[in-house]
Parts: C-alpha cells; structure tokens; sequence
C-alpha cells in the first residue's frame, strides 16, 4: 500500500488507498547557490516525481524550511511563478534546513486513479481537496491582523482568523484535525511569563466551548477530543497557523484520538506545566471504512509528563521514536476500542524532524534513518517548547484493518 524511494535530495512515498493516490515529497537543492536556483531545483525534482506517479497538478500542501525569514518574499514569488495557477496552500516557516540549504520543500498530493479528486484552490493559503466522500481543507500560513504584541492576543487572534476563514468556505473550526503553530522564541518569555504557556492560554480559552468531532466522535469516548498538533519554535518573533479540516457526512468515518500509554495525556498536565494544559491529542486517526489515517503531533522524548535523558540527542531521539511506535500500535488502536488499524515504522509516509542543535544533527540522523528506512523526511533547525528538549518528531501514517 506504500511505497518509498530516497536518493540525495529527495524522498517520496506513494500511498494507495483505495482509489485514491497520495504523494508525499521532501526535497531538498542539489544545485544553485542563490535562493532562486535553489527552489527552482527542489521543484522541479518534486515535479518529477508527481509526473512519474501519474498524478500531475495534485499538489494540495506544501510547507517551505527557510534558512533566512528576510527571503520569505522572494520565495512566495518564486513559488507563484513556477505553479501560476496550481499553487497549493503553503507555509513558509523560518527553521534553517540542517543541510545547509535556502531552503528544503515537503509538498503533499492527491490524485485518484481511476476516479475524481476536485481540487479547488482559493488562494496561496487555502486549498480544499474532495474525494471519497470527504472534503479536506488545508489552511495555511495565517498570521496576527491585531496591532498588539502579546503572544496571548496574537495567537489569540490567528484561531480566530483561522475559524472565520473556515466560517466563509461553509466549513467550522470544530472539524480541525490538525494544526500546527510556530511560535519564534518560542522558549522564551514576555517579561516573567512563559511564551509557550502564553500560547497555550490563548488555546485553551478559544477551544473552551467549542466540541471536536461532531457526529464522528468514537462510541463511548468520556474523555476530551482536540485536534493533533505541534507547537514548535521558529524564527521572528511572531506566532503562524497552519492547519487541516475535515468534513464529511459519510457514516463510517470515525475520528479517533489517540493517547499515549507512555505519556500523559498533554491536556492533562500538572499546574507546574502552566495554568492551561496543552489542548491537543498526541496523535489523530482518521478512520474511513477499512482504512486508518493518522496524523501524528509533536513528539519528544517525555515519558508521564517529565523530560528523559536531558543533554542526550541520541538517547532522545531513540525515546521519542519508541512513543510514536507505541502511540500508533496494534496495541494502542486496540486500547482506544478500534483493533485492526494499527501502524508500524513501515507504515510512515512522511516524517518532519525539529533539531534544536545543528550540532547534533548527524546524531540524530542516523538514529532516525536507522530506525526508518527510506522515508521522506524533512530536517528542520527549530527552538522546542521545553528547555531541555533536543529533538521533536511528527508524521503521517496510512494502515489497513487487518
């Protein structure tokens, strides 16, 4: 059902489900030296391997690494000129791809064979995909509109933003299944306050009332339901949103969240961690029928709720490769009350690798590669929420019932 391929600077994995095909790509520039020929090359290598796998055009979602936040501009032109009028939804996130490039791109397609995917594309920042009977809405790269400067009221309004976009496209923001929130600085504080738990305040009081799930919500489930999720550093100062809505009126499509048995449940954290808990599911499954999606949040290596094997990038990463194994097992399916669905390291199609140290990179690398085989992966220099944190993993799984 998956198939996977690396060379130097590229790495791609074909999902088949059913009818429908994804492509998952992260590239990298084998040439160029100035940002310009750098871009076109990690393009042009994904546009190859989108016409090779019959599903020219399909790019839905991209998120572009880049080493310096002052050429976002000119990569947002570059990128507008080379798609003209198939520009999928795109991030520009300012994390410094650890190979040293301008940039390295991790672009997702969507085609079908034989059948229809519509894809509608609205802007630079939203694409709806449909198919199967499902209508995907992937949001991307929304900034602050307020004048104020506090991570409260900034990230405060980039929710906001985000749900009333979804209100105009006759989406709501309760069919969110994933989001992903940079923060610059994102360790750091405003005066005494912590900036991550500024971050999560401003979640937790914009989820307050609202219900995820509706109508999907697995039988039986007495516990919270959020969307999956990584906050994770990036240059600048600022807070940006990206994220991926579901709706669907199909009767066999269950949204399960998954908890860790390794880990404490984020939304469950003791006061020390802050006042708000962190309003996220470790991992969100997407069942359709026989077959299982799971968008995997950002992982670390914390066991309970505490930090293990602090000033070890080795050691972390290997920990934060056993929750994701344990977070996306037969087993852990199983103990959510949905046997058969489980997923294995085989079963990856994309992983997205935060280092915190550049220095610690080569480490990190090949516990990851040894561990994963050939999966696209992208490697991103990025600040974590926790001090202590040198590595954070997130992913995208597809299995089958058995």
């Amino acid at each position: 059902m998956i198939r996977k391929e690396s060379s130097h600077g590229i790495g791609y994995s074909v999902v088949e489900f059913g009818d429908t095909r994804h492509v998952f790509a992260s590239a990298m520039p084998r040439t160029g030296t100035n940002l310009h020929e750098q871009a076109r090359d990690a393009l042009r290598t994904i546009e190859a391997v989108i016409l090779e796998e019959g599903t020219r055009g399909s790019i839905v979602k991209q998120a572009v690494f880049m080493k310096d936040i002052d050429q976002i501009d000119l990569c947002r032109k570059i990128m507008k000129d080379f798609y003209g009028d198939e520009l999928p939804a795109t991030a520009y996130v300012a994390q410094p791809p650890c190979e040293g490039k301008l940039l390295e791109i991790e672009a997702m397609g969507v085609g079908q064979m034989p059948g229809d995917v519509q894809i509608e594309r609205l802007s630079e920042r939203t694409v709806i995909t449909r198919h199967d009977g499902m209508a995907w809405v992937h949001i991307a790269n929304i900034s602050p509109e307020t004048t104020t400067t506090g991570v409260y009221d900034r990230a405060r309004d980039v929710f906001k933003l985000t749900g009333t976009r979804l209100n105009d496209l006759g989406f709501r923001y309760d069919q969110v299944v994933r989001t992903w929130l940079y923060l610059g600085d994102i360790a750091g504080t405003d005066g005494e306050i912590p900036r991550y738990r500024e971050l999560n305040r401003a979640r937790a009081d914009f989820y307050r009332d609202i219900k995820f799930g509706t109508n999907h919500v697995p039988p039986g489930l007495n516990r919270p339901i959020y969307p999956a999720s990584t906050g994770i550093g990036t240059g600048g100062t600022d807070v940006t949103m990206s994220s991926i809505a579901l709706a669907t009126n199909r009767d066999d499509v269950v949204l399960l969240p998954l908890e860790n048995p390794r880990q404490t449940s984020a939304f469950d954290y003791g006061r020390q961690y802050g006042t708000d808990s962190p309003k996220f599911a470790r991992a969100i499954a997407v069942v359709a029928g026989d077959f299982a999606t799971t968008m995997i949040s950002g992982t670390a290596s914390i066991t309970q709720s505490e930090t293990k094997f602090i000033g070890a990038a080795e050691a972390q990463t290997r920990q934060t490769l056993d929750n994701i194994e344990a977070l996306i097992g037969e087993d852990n399916f199983r103990r959510h009350g949905m046997p058969g669905f489980g997923a294995t390291f085989d079963d990856l199609a994309l992983a997205r690798v935060y280092v915190k140290h550049q220095e610690d990179y080569a480490k990190i690398k090949a516990v990851c590669e040894g561990r994963l085989g050939e999966l696209p992966t992208t490697y991103a220099t990025a600040d974590v929420c926790r001090p202590e944190l040198l590595v954070e993993i997130e992913g995208f799984a597809f299995s089958r019932r058995d």
